[in-house]
């Protein structure tokens, strides 16, 4: 799965989470409890020895996305898109600067291996001795080249 996706889904499953422990939260029974002496006691439970308990219905949570009026919850929703294509944007600019990274590693791993002449790729000379063909010239500006054009990837990458 891509990093992407997994970061969306795990946001989607962190919101959803604390959504159902709101809602979990508030549909929490509350209990009043009527003390013989006339002490009223408001609690989770009911409490021991209390001359009449009753159960409070709670109102409604005012937080959350359940509290909002439907243009609220719209703003809400579209808010949380917009921070999601943010964060995939963000996700994106990241992949895209450490593949930047590795393509100027190899380029340069590439040109630092390839100092060495190929067969074929010297001449000997009449006097004795030899020089370098054209060819290997070539392929060293070619490298060259490769190096150059990852740094410049690289630097447009960083936003440089």
């Amino acid at each position: 799965m891509e990093p992407l996706v997994k970061t969306v889904l795990f946001r989607a499953l962190a919101v959803g989470l604390a959504f159902g422990v709101a809602n979990a939260a508030a549909q929490q029974p509350v209990f009043k409890s009527t003390m013989p002496d006339g002490k009223v006691i408001y609690g989770e439970k009911p409490e021991p020895g209390a001359k009449r308990i009753d159960k409070v219905e709670t109102p409604p949570p005012k937080s959350g996305i359940s509290g909002l009026t439907p243009e609220e919850k719209q703003r809400a929703e579209d808010a949380a898109k917009q921070r999601a294509a943010a964060n995939a944007g963000a996700d994106k600019k990241g992949r895209d600067l450490d593949e930047a990274r590795k393509q100027l590693k190899a380029a340069e791993v590439a040109r630092d291996t390839g100092k060495e002449p190929l067969p074929g790729e010297r001449i000997g000379l009449a006097g004795g001795g030899s020089r370098l063909t054209d060819e290997y010239h070539l392929r060293q500006k070619k490298l060259d080249n490769d190096v150059e054009f990852a740094r410049k990837r690289l630097s447009a990458a960083e936003g440089r």
